[in-house]
């Protein structure tokens, strides 16, 4: 019986979709660090879908085409991805060089957590971060109640 997920699969991937598979693929790995997995051609020499992985995460990605709808064609921001980071410090300084946009700076969040906010260029949202603390939920309901 074969394996749920198959080999080299997390157990849940997100699927963004971007009007331009092949730049977004090129995007992610010289701004965020990925590596490309995989890309399937599509019509017209475009890319029909790609993977891209970090650690043991993976992203699959694909054209919305005509039954689909991505962040341009809606003006905003439809979902963020979480993704932890080795060092965030530095993987910010990378980001910036590369040009990525970046919409929180570094800060260290009550949940333990150190991170940033960044946007690729078809405006999907990206917070990458690093585990620097441990913190009970009752520390962070106690940070987080009102005054």
């Amino acid at each position: 019986m074969p394996q749920n997920p198959p080999p080299g699969y997390p157990r849940i991937t997100p699927y963004l979709y971007y009007q331009d598979v092949a730049a977004a693929v090129d995007f992610m790995v010289r701004a965020f660090g990925f590596t490309e997995r995989l890309r399937l051609p599509g019509p017209g020499g475009r890319i029909a879908h790609a993977e891209v992985a970090l650690g043991d995460g993976v992203v699959m990605m694909g054209n919305p085409g005509s039954e689909r709808v991505n962040h341009p064609q809606v003006g905003h921001a439809t979902q963020l991805i979480y993704v932890y980071v080795d060092d965030v410090d530095a993987h910010l300084e990378d980001a910036k060089r590369a040009g990525a946009t970046i919409i929180t700076g570094l800060e260290d969040k009550v949940y333990g957590d150190r991170s940033y906010l960044a946007e690729d260029p078809e405006g999907h949202q990206w917070n990458f971060a690093q585990h620097v603390r441990e913190v009970t939920p009752q520390e962070i309901q106690t940070a987080t109640a009102p005054a």
